[in-house]
């Protein structure tokens, strides 16, 4: 079975940091990658690719030197191996123009404004990657513990498991 990550895309340390904490019980399952710009990201979608793993879910701050975060997003929509990847955006400084093309070029999944709180990023991110593994996987007893029991038990039961 190959490991589902979860990126986290930031160009401020410290910023980085707090998300990749707030996500840490998830860590189990979901092993968390940090990537500091666009570019860092991409070589990361390369390498996790290369070793047989999928990506469920990028958290990606907008505003970063480089690329902006929404251009990686719509790039990822593009690409066949990260399109059904759930795409969320992090950030406090995206104009209504990049957020409108975040939504309709990217597919964005959610917009999480900064500053967050923890539960809510938590909670949201759970989700998203409960409707992933709902989507991708045909085991889904094994996430019963960290992602969302309700919506497992309801696919599990729609799939014909109980």
């Amino acid at each position: 079975m190959s490991d589902i990550y979860i990126i986290c895309v930031e160009d401020e340390p410290q910023v980085l940091d707090v998300v990749i904490r707030d996500l840490e019980q998830l860590e189990e399952f979901f092993p968390i990658e940090g990537a500091a710009s666009a570019n860092d990201a991409r070589q990361l979608i390369n390498e996790i690719k290369e070793d047989g793993n999928r990506i469920g879910l990028i958290l990606c701050d907008h505003i970063m030197p480089g690329d902006k975060g929404v251009d990686l997003l719509v790039e990822m929509q593009k690409d066949e191996f990260t399109q059904s990847t759930r795409k969320i955006l992090l950030t406090g400084q995206a104009g209504l123009d990049d957020t409108i093309q975040a939504v309709n070029k990217a597919r964005l999944n959610q917009y999480v404004s900064k500053p967050w709180k923890k539960e809510e990023l938590l909670k949201i991110v759970i989700d998203e990657l409960t409707d992933f593994v709902i989507e991708t996987e045909d085991d889904l007893l094994p996430y019963l513990s960290v992602l969302n029991q309700e919506k497992l038990q309801e696919a599990i039961r729609s799939k014909g498991y109980i």
